[in-house]
């Protein structure tokens, strides 16, 4: 298990000095700079600013000190939001992703794995066809497009809640609902396959011989078995919801780290650009391992020999 561990643990350190060195030369590639504004800047004033941040130094020599800054865990100082460093602005700002992320993650898996079960044993009846059809529209409409509908409808046609911001607990809803749309259609239909193949198998008609009940059939026996694959999908989907706000916050106007990226790329901040792809790159890295870890302890099948996972 440690030689596993350690193998993953080194495939994400050098995964993320590969991300870090493609994202530091394309963003260098892009032209302009954090400077160009509408409004020019005297040239010996901008060339100040460009020596105080570095960036009028070769762009090995730029790569070589910020490469050396991320090993001692320094993004920077950004470069457009005066003295406020990188980390301080990450810090600041992914509570309010963070909070409606995890929110999001809870209620994809609540009602993912339920509609994926009833679906699963209401095969082929009404609930069946009601839970595929709400997957489907789930995982085909692109989430902004669920955003700006259920804004227009319950904000603004039926003002029910606020349109933006985040000033009761009741306008967790929208964000909530947005965010969870995609994941819980993905799992409810992955539930429902795989109880279906769970649910005609081998045990569970031992299980039924010997008499056993039906709800005990199903938490005891199928249930723990039919969301092994929703294990696997649980890390990914849980990194995806957290980064993957970006959208979502632009849309309901939320104060979350999404805003900071989009901002970030449209002033060619290039420390806050850099930090905050980094940071999602280890969320989306630390969720992945954890799964990893979390499948084989769920699983008592899985065994690790060598640093190879078996099964």
């Amino acid at each position: 298990m440690a030689r596993y561990l350690g193998g993953k643990f080194v495939n994400i350190v050098i995964s993320l000095l590969i991300l870090a060195t493609a994202t530091f030369f394309l963003m260098k590639a892009v032209p302009g700079d954090p400077f160009t504004q509408e409004k020019a800047i005297p040239p010996e004033i901008k060339a100040q600013i460009m020596a105080h941040y570095g960036l009028d130094k070769p762009i090995g020599t730029q790569y070589a000190i910020y490469m050396k800054n991320l090993f001692q865990l320094d993004l920077g100082e950004s470069m457009r939001s005066q003295n406020r460093t990188v980390t301080s602005i990450i810090t600041d700002s992914f509570g309010t992703s963070l909070k409606i992320g995890l929110i999001a993650v809870v209620v994809s898996v609540i009602v993912g794995i339920y509609l994926g079960m009833m679906a699963a044993l209401r095969h082929k009846k009404l609930i069946d066809n009601l839970a595929m059809f709400v997957a489907v529209i789930g995982i085909s409409v692109p989430n902004f497009v669920i955003g700006a509908m259920i804004q227009y409808y319950l904000a603004v046609k039926v003002p029910i809640f606020n349109v933006a911001g985040l000033e009761s607990p009741l306008d967790y809803v929208l964000p909530v609902i947005t965010l969870s749309t995609l994941p819980i259609a993905f799992i409810a239909r992955l539930t429902r396959s795989t109880m279906l193949e769970v649910l005609t198998s081998d045990y569970i008609r031992t299980a039924k011989a010997k008499g056993l009940t039906p709800s005990a059939i199903l938490w005891q026996h199928g249930l723990r078995n039919g969301i092994l694959p929703v294990v696997t999908y649980l890390g990914p989907m849980t990194a995806n919801i957290i980064t993957g706000s970006v959208v979502v916050e632009q849309i309901y106007g939320l104060p979350g780290l999404g805003a900071h990226f989009v901002d970030s790329i449209t002033n060619r901040d290039y420390t806050l650009i850099m930090g905050i792809t980094i940071f999602y790159a280890v969320i989306l890295m630390a969720a992945r391992f954890l799964t990893d870890v979390a499948y084989i302890l769920v699983d008592p099948r899985i065994k690790v020999s060598g640093g190879v996972v078996k099964k």
